[in-house]
């Protein structure tokens, strides 16, 4: 059993940035790849990115590759996503999941999700 709590979202301009946190409980941290998602109003939830379990992979959506980085940190059972150069388009609730697969993208492989934080970000 994993529990996620997401923290660090708020309104920022296009161009700012924004570090988003993810905190788990549970022994086993380092054994899940952590993925990010988003979901935007009236719109489906979509990857954003994922990290293995030692944190030494990573991949991301295009739409966010280059200004987006994942990160973990097992010793404290966290997990970040660093978030540069946003745009309007990025406003969404940002969710981490837990999963035992590196590569899957659909929220359906991932088995722990947080509740979400608020990124929006003005133009």
């Amino acid at each position: 059993q994993v529990q996620l709590v997401e923290s660090g979202g708020g309104l920022v301009q296009a161009g700012g940035s924004l570090r988003l946190s993810c905190a788990a409980s549970g022994r086993t941290f380092s054994s899940y790849v952590m993925g990010w998602f988003r979901q935007a109003p009236g719109k489906e939830r979509e990857f954003v990115g994922v990290i293995t379990g030692s944190g030494s992979l990573s991949n991301y959506a295009d739409s966010v590759k280059g200004r987006f980085t994942i990160s973990r940190d097992n010793a404290k059972n966290a997990v970040y996503l660093q978030m540069n150069s946003l745009k309007p388009e990025d406003t969404a609730v940002y969710y981490c999941a837990a999963g035992t697969h590196y590569g899957r993208m659909q929220p359906r492989d991932y088995r722990y999700w947080g509740q979400g934080t608020q990124v929006t970000v003005s133009s």
